[in-house]
C-alpha cells in the first residue's frame, strides 16, 4: 500500500510537471514591425545605400539642379510680369483719374456758361 500511495503521488507529480503550460498574454502581443533606412532589401548586400545618402546623391545629380534652375527662371518670369501687370494697371487708373477731373472741370466751367447764356 505504501509503494501504491508513491506510485499515485510520483505519477500526479510527473503528470503536473509534464503538462502544457500556456504563457498569458504571449498570443495577445501585437506583431511589431521595423522600419529601415535602407532602399536594398538586405542592408548587408551590395549596393545597399542609406536613405539619406541616396536624397544627398539625386539632389546632387545634374538633372535636379537644372530642374531647380529651370523652376527659378519661371517663377522669376511670373514675377516679372505681375509687376509689369500691376504698373499697366496703375497707369490706367491714374490716367483714368486724370479725365474724369477734366471732365468734371469742362463740365464745371460748361455750366455756368450755359446758365449765363440762358439768362441773357
Amino acid at each position: 500500500m505504501k509503494n501504491l500511495l508513491s506510485a499515485i503521488f510520483i505519477f500526479i507529480l510527473l503528470f503536473t510537471a509534464c503538462s502544457k503550460k500556456e504563457s498569458p498574454g504571449f498570443g495577445a502581443e501585437p506583431e511589431i514591425r521595423m522600419k529601415y533606412d535602407t532602399t536594398a532589401v538586405d542592408s548587408f548586400s551590395t549596393g545597399a545605400v542609406s536613405v539619406d545618402i541616396a536624397r544627398k546623391i539625386r539632389m546632387s545629380s545634374p538633372q535636379y539642379l537644372d530642374s531647380v534652375k529651370e523652376a527659378k527662371k519661371l517663377q522669376e518670369e511670373e514675377n516679372k510680369i505681375k509687376a509689369e501687370l500691376e504698373k499697366e494697371n496703375k497707369t490706367k487708373q491714374e490716367e483714368e483719374k486724370k479725365k474724369a477731373e477734366a471732365e468734371k472741370k469742362q463740365k464745371a466751367s460748361e455750366t455756368p456758361s450755359t446758365t449765363d447764356a440762358k439768362t441773357q
